[in-house]
């Protein structure tokens, strides 16, 4: 049997490198960072940016006159989240060839 050297992939002119066919540990991390402050940025700003002193109120009379559901906005999150985890669970799985 014959062993071969996986192939190495570079990436910043050779500073970064990493198996061909495999997603680098950083980008795992920022794959982590961006579906972890995703939903959480959304459930905050939910209904906009109510507390800012220069618009909060121009924001709080929009959101009563749109009439924003509730239930809706929790459907994206939860989208979202699902959508993150799918993201996350895929960079951890098996590199294909």
């Amino acid at each position: 049997m014959e062993m071969t050297k996986p192939k190495v992939a570079e990436y910043a002119e050779g500073r970064i490198a990493g198996r061909e066919g495999a997603i680098p540990a950083f980008v795992k991390l920022a794959y982590i960072a961006i579906a972890a402050g995703a939903p959480i940025y959304f459930l905050v700003y939910l209904y906009g940016a109510v507390d800012r002193p220069d618009r909060g109120s121009l924001v709080r009379a929009m959101t009563a006159a749109t009439q924003a559901s509730a239930g809706l906005m929790y459907a994206i999150a939860a989208l979202i989240v699902v959508f993150g985890v799918i993201v996350v669970a895929s960079s951890f799985g098996k590199p294909h060839d």
